[in-house]
């Protein structure tokens, strides 16, 4: 399967992004920023109590004496000042950081002071498999739970979008369903029939759709041609879109979990690529979500 990539080929060579992060007091964010800056991926600017996050840094023996601070007395306000940087132009990344995903996305979709686009906001999982060896994309997983069709188009929309900043320029979507044949009983099959039809008349530019398949096709050159299905998409997918938010968990964390993928999450669709990791993610996953997000903004 060639036509996915590894992070290892992710462009290392570009100026650092400068990064807002919305209340950075968490010791797991202040890690993870820190090593990115390191590696110059970004530019961070914390947003956030300074003597917390000063305190933080000092007990990690992190050393963030470069990163400029924008002291914040409150979450909401430190929430308020990263989204003005992003809305101002002076950062072109925002990070979730001690602070609840309703309370940023509020903030985020705020009609005036926001940073809402022409598109929906949509979560885009990035993956690396060590035993298939590539990156692919999977949405959405966490944001958009029952999509319908003009739904699904956006998502397809904003993952195309992410996998060209990543270095996919003509990604491959699966659309996914429990079979791989039309059926009127199970409308999953009947959005990916769809989905495809649009594609090939030219209304989803930029990709190649095709579904319904199973994700066993989806991912596995093998099972393909075990079942003789003939597909451009078929055994080399960059994108699987899942029918709901249910199906996209679920594939998600057996993915993350037993199949043991390094996993990046953006939120994509507004002004900039958002990062709003899980408090549960790991210092790598973070890092990873921060490297795909430098990626993709460029």
């Amino acid at each position: 399967m060639q036509s996915g990539t590894t992070g290892k080929e992710m462009n290392q060579c570009a100026p650092p992004r400068k990064m807002a992060v919305a209340a950075a007091e968490d010791d797991a964010v202040l890690s993870a920023v820190s090593t990115a800056y390191q590696r110059g991926l970004v530019t961070p600017v914390l947003c956030g109590s300074e003597k917390k996050i000063k305190e933080i840094a000092d007990h990690m023996q992190l050393d963030i004496a470069a990163f400029e601070i924008i002291h914040c007395e409150t979450v909401r306000e430190a929430v308020g000042a990263a989204v003005s940087l992003v809305r101002e132009d002076r950062c072109g990344i925002l990070m979730k950081g001690n602070v609840q995903t309703a309370d940023l996305l509020r903030v985020v979709l705020d009609k005036e002071k926001g940073l809402r686009s022409s598109s929906i906001l949509s979560h885009v999982s990035i993956l690396d498999s060590p035993i298939l060896k590539r990156r692919f994309l999977l949405t959405d997983a966490a944001m958009v739970t029952y999509p319908d069709l003009s739904r699904k188009v956006e998502l397809i929309n904003n993952a195309v979008k992410a996998a060209h900043g990543l270095g996919i320029q003509n990604p491959k979507v699966a659309v996914l369903a429990a079979v791989e044949v039309v059926n009127p009983d199970m409308p999953a099959t009947l959005d990916a029939a769809a989905l495809t039809a649009m594609n090939r008349r030219g209304q989803l530019a930029g990709c190649i759709v095709d579904g319904p398949l199973a994700m066993d096709l989806a991912l596995s050159e093998e099972a393909a041609r075990h079942k003789n299905v003939k597909s451009e998409v078929a055994g080399q997918a960059d994108i699987l879109l899942v029918p709901n938010i249910d199906a996209g968990n679920m594939v998600l964390k057996a993915l993350v979990h037993g199949g043991k993928c390094l996993f990046g999450g953006l939120v994509m669709g507004a002004r900039v690529p958002v990062l709003m990791n899980s408090r549960s993610d790991s210092v790598e996953s973070r890092l990873y979500s921060i490297e795909c997000a430098a990626a993709v903004g460029n």
